[in-house]
């Protein structure tokens, strides 16, 4: 019942009920005059009759207006003292207390209403406190990924000055590692560059219709070409008669699909790398498998990988698990074409990485 329908009630009770008791005092008074006193009350009978009707009016309006008043404030009053409570509590920063209400008038609806906001702030304040884990983690990593290389080069280029590259061979294979050093630190820099951008949303894409198999046929032509230096193959998987175009950016598609590469070439130990590229069309979407042969991940792994910073070697090793940015820049990309990334994966046996882009009808 809502609070106004209560209150209209409640007016009315403050006038029908009074009515229904008098009536009821008059048909006592009636009988006391009529049956006890005989019509004709005097003396002290006469006072009585008169202070019992008087007792029995001021009781009646006493007896009601009590009960009217509870019915209120037990309805009204409660949950407003109990609203109070909840945002004193909530300006104090405990969050926890709940006022989450079955009833369905207003005062029902502003406590649940009071409630969501409540669930909002802890879900933000959660929220803010993952964010700041993370950036701090984030930190770290970057530290530590920035600064392994600073001293692999500080040491290299100590030895080159110490004399130790005595002889030209030495001295070229050192500066030789010192270049290919700096390039890694300038990969991770553009790297961490692109991550960052992406993370501020201050990245932007060209959308365009993009043919994915003739989008594939081009890179993986490529990478074939480049896997035959070291017997490995590449190939690519499509019914030609099925439409693979979507709305895409072709600049950030290249890094998705490049950056899945590499990060299948880094955990590649077999002695031929094949890599396979399968194309599903579906109704209203677009299917991308992107398979390869290496180590496989675990299975407690895979729902990780896509995060920040993640290595399924706790080492941290650059040579074989990259920046950890890689898969993280890749399902950014495609969340913000509105695709799907996820992987499948077999120890031993190789891994699968998906993503699926809306289909251009």
């Amino acid at each position: 019942m809502s609070i106004r329908k209560r209150l209209l009630l409640s007016n009315i009770g403050m006038i029908v009920i009074p009515i229904i008791c008098l009536f009821l005092v008059e048909i006592i008074g009636a009988y006391l005059l009529f049956i006890v006193f005989k019509g004709d009350p005097h003396g002290d009978e006469l006072k009585f009759f008169i202070s019992f009707r008087f007792i029995a009016l001021v009781l009646i309006l006493i007896i009601t207006n009590g009960l009217l008043t509870y019915y209120v404030s037990k309805s009204i009053i409660t949950p407003i003292k109990k609203l109070s409570i909840a945002a004193k509590k909530i300006s104090d920063g405990d969050l926890e207390y709940s006022i989450e209400s079955n009833k369905r008038d207003e005062l029902g609806e502003l406590s649940n209403t009071f409630e969501d906001m409540r669930l909002k702030i802890k879900e933000a304040k959660e929220t803010q406190i993952q964010y700041e884990k993370n950036r701090q983690e984030l930190i770290a990593c970057i530290s530590h990924d920035l600064k392994t290389p600073l001293t692999s080069i500080k040491g290299y280029v100590m030895g080159i000055q110490d004399g130790v590259a005595n002889t030209p061979e030495k001295l070229n294979r050192y500066m030789n590692i010192i270049y290919k050093t700096a390039n890694d630190m300038d990969g991770l820099i553009d790297e961490l560059f692109l991550y960052s951008k992406l993370d501020l949303q201050r990245l932007p894409f060209n959308y365009e219709k993009v043919d994915l198999h003739s989008f594939f046929t081009d890179l993986v032509d490529e990478l074939a070409f480049n896997l035959e230096k070291v017997h490995g193959t590449a190939t690519l998987l499509a019914n030609k008669e099925d439409s693979y175009v979507v709305e895409a950016d072709r600049e950030k598609l290249k890094r998705v699909v490049t950056n899945i590469i590499q990060n299948s070439l880094n955990y590649m130990d077999n002695n031929r790398k094949e890599i396979q590229v399968r194309l599903v069309s579906k109704p209203d979407e677009v299917i991308v498998e992107m398979k390869d042969n290496g180590s496989g991940i675990r299975k407690e792994d895979i729902p990780y990988i896509f995060e920040d910073f993640y290595r399924t070697d706790t080492s941290r090793n650059s040579k074989t698990g990259g920046s950890g940015l890689g898969l993280s820049i890749v399902k950014k990309i495609i969340e913000k074409h509105g695709g799907k990334v996820w992987a499948e994966s077999e120890l031993g046996k190789g891994t699968s990485i998906y993503f699926k882009l809306k289909k251009v009808i």
